[in-house]
């Protein structure tokens, strides 16, 4: 076994957490920028940026999914890898690798071919108008190009995560937003290649992180490897990894039919004030939710990897540490969102009108955000644990079953005021969803643990026997 696999076992889970963590939530923030730089790029566009900018915007739906279909092999097969390790079965960790790996690469042949043919289709259908589609489809027909390594470097960076690697992890995404950053210029401004350069600058970025993922999971310094005879699909193997991945796939895939959601209500009630405003609201959610994100990547192979070795105290050490963690920050944001509204949205737009209206908007929208840490180690667990059904089950009652539901029934409560109405929607439904995972969770992890245990005592007692024998 070698040492950085072997601490997943042995290290104090304080230490060991904050090490994994601290790779993990700066990736995070990491490919936020990258999105970011992009978007101020294409922004500065001379005489076309505000258009470029829009069309881009619009794009973003198209990506998110691209993104979730990433995290549905790799999130739900680097858990089930880590709990494999922990039982000591390689083999079957390799397994789990390379039948994703197969997977990754099916889901990217698919994906490439449907937006090649029909993402103009797509893009008017998400709001792209006559000014802005050519925009919008010149960017997509080249990212589309590139999908292949998006799948391998988000979905393959998290099996490298998985075994321990979090600092190699991170560098397969920093690797590609240094790129980016460096060829954004260079292409749309250097080459006069306007928003194709930016396209053409995002995948030759990710491509350039796929290779490294690429050559670690082949390289020497690896426990997992990919391998040719592991690539063939087995319904033991891939089935299982699907299934666990599905509630990662539904969170990101259901964030752009939210977003629609969202828009259309307030479009009709608030005006184009109202969704300029929930732009704002759901981009310092979203920068809220990444250090969670981080947090919960970092702890989860150590929690898969102390579950599969029945190790029931480490597992529930980290899992109260992670809560902790994630409370004390969820926490602290949410004052800080109460306290400063206004300095959250100056950071996304200099329109006072828009400032005023979002800041009174933010403080409802994020009223829940304090007990957010909650729902996220909540569900991280349930993933590392390779609780599929758990898993889907929170992803589908917080987006579907509350969420869509109560934006459009809010207004009709609170008809007074069918704005506001709308973003009371998201603290109500996360009220909601953190009290129904918590009890979810109490039975379910007191029966996981209590099962790894009851394990360990039946094969202490079957190995006290064969030395009386």
């Amino acid at each position: 076994m070698n040492r950085e696999q072997d601490t997943l076992g042995t290290e104090p889970i304080g230490k060991l957490l904050l090490k994994m963590a601290l790779p993990t939530v700066t990736a995070q923030i990491i490919n936020m920028l990258y999105n970011i730089v992009d978007r101020i790029y294409i922004g500065h566009i001379p005489e076309v940026g505000s258009l470029a900018l829009t069309g881009v915007g619009v794009c973003l739906p198209l990506i998110m999914i691209v993104t979730a279909f990433s995290a549905f092999a790799g999130y739900g097969g680097a858990p089930r890898a880590s709990i494999y390790m922990g039982k000591g079965d390689v083999k079957s960790a390799e397994k789990t690798l390379g039948n994703c790996f197969s997977v990754q690469i099916i889901i990217s042949v698919v994906l490439t071919a449907i937006l090649l043919l029909w993402n103009r289709d797509f893009l008017m259908a998400f709001g792209a108008s006559e000014n802005t589609i050519e925009y919008g489809n010149r960017y997509m027909s080249i990212y589309a190009i590139g999908t292949i390594f998006v799948q391998i470097t988000l979905g393959m960076n998290a099996f490298i995560t998985a075994q321990g690697f979090a600092k190699t992890g991170m560098l397969s995404v920093l690797i590609g937003a240094v790129a980016n950053i460096i060829l954004d210029p260079i292409f749309i401004f250097g080459f006069r290649m306007g928003v194709s350069g930016a396209a053409l600058a995002t995948i030759l970025s990710q491509a350039m992180s796929s290779v490294w993922v690429l050559t670690f999971l082949f390289g020497k310094k690896t426990r997992l490897k990919i391998r040719k005879e592991n690539l063939l699909l087995q319904k033991k193997i891939i089935l299982p990894s699907l299934a666990l991945g599905l509630s990662s796939f539904i969170m990101q895939s259901s964030e752009s039919i939210i977003s629609i959601c969202f828009n259309s209500s307030l479009l009709r009630y608030g005006g184009d004030i109202a969704v300029g405003a929930m732009t704002i609201l759901t981009s310092v959610m979203q920068f809220a939710m990444l250090p969670l994100q981080g947090l919960g990547q970092g702890a989860q192979p150590i929690m898969s990897y102390n579950y599969g070795a029945k190790n029931a105290t480490r597992v529930k050490a980290a899992f109260k540490l992670l809560l902790k963690a994630s409370l004390c920050y969820s926490t602290l944001l949410w004052l800080a969102v109460m306290v400063v509204p206004q300095g959250f949205v100056a950071m996304f737009t200099p329109d006072l009108e828009l400032i005023e209206f979002s800041k009174t908007a933010l403080r409802i929208y994020m009223a829940c955000m304090l007990l957010f840490g909650i729902q996220m180690a909540c569900q991280i667990t349930f993933t590392s644990l390779g609780n599929a059904k758990a898993s889907i089950l929170v992803a589908v009652m917080r987006k579907f079953v509350l969420l869509i539901p109560l934006i459009y029934l809010m207004p009709l409560i609170f008809s007074s005021d069918k704005t506001t109405a709308v973003y009371m929607a998201e603290p109500i439904a996360d009220f909601l969803a953190v009290t129904f995972t918590s009890i979810l969770f109490t039975f379910q992890f007191k029966k996981a643990l209590s099962e790894i245990s009851g394990e360990n005592i039946k094969n202490t007692v079957q190995g006290e026997g064969h030395i009386k024998e």
